[in-house]
């Protein structure tokens, strides 16, 4: 609806604590010393699972097990330990504060539905929606999800701010759409281009999305 303000965000990585989660699990299952390297090779061999979009997110995290060389049984370890994993610390009362402001909230998620949900219950804050990528048959950096979004909600794009910690996975495709973007630059990484606004976690987030869109 016109006057409308909300922000969406990617889950994992930004409001979840991703790369902690995926180590806690590859840690027990290949062992401390091999868990960074393990985490590495993950990131670099999710993206050609996810594209084309016919995975499940699911089938992704237990492909990418196998590909990394999980022993038989353990394939499907990273998939069933996701719902445990928690929100980083300052992560709910940061959207409490934005709800309170009178910020909707949506996630736009490159993964599956029950996944989204426990996740949602992890955080603790309610979200007006959530569209995640095997009910849309899509991935980011595609721009399905935001384009989903918009038809879903009808929300104006002058009252709307994309929030991330992923640049590839969503900062640079909401840039290719002409929308505001919140870097939350956890691993004080380098890329162009620029967002609209960076910052290292969601502790003054708040006030940035009013900075960037008044009530």
């Amino acid at each position: 609806m016109a006057g409308d303000r909300w922000a969406t965000f990617d889950c994992y990585g930004t409001l979840i604590d991703w790369n902690g989660g995926i180590r806690r699990e590859l840690g027990r299952v290949f062992g401390e010393e091999r868990a960074d390297a393990q985490l590495e090779r993950y990131h670099d061999v999710e993206p050609a699972l996810e594209a084309g979009g016919e995975r499940t997110y699911r089938e992704v995290m237990t492909e990418a097990m196998r590909e990394l060389g999980a022993p038989a049984g353990e394939e499907g370890g990273l998939a069933d330990a996701l719902p445990s994993w928690e929100p980083f610390p300052e992560v709910r009362p940061a959207l409490e504060e934005a709800r309170s402001r009178g910020w909707k909230l949506g996630i736009l998620s490159n993964t599956d539905r029950d996944f989204i949900e426990a996740s949602m219950k992890q955080i603790g804050v309610p979200f007006e929606l959530a569209i995640v990528a095997s009910e849309i048959g899509s991935y980011k950096p595609g721009h399905r999800h935001w384009l989903q979004f918009f038809e879903e909600t009808g929300a104006p794009r002058d009252g709307h701010v994309h929030v991330a910690q992923s640049h590839f996975h969503d900062v640079v495709p909401a840039i290719e759409l002409g929308l505001r973007t919140v870097w939350i630059n956890r691993y004080q990484e380098r890329h162009e281009p620029p967002p609209t606004r960076e910052l290292p976690d969601l502790a003054r987030l708040p006030d940035t999305l009013d900075e960037l869109v008044a009530a």
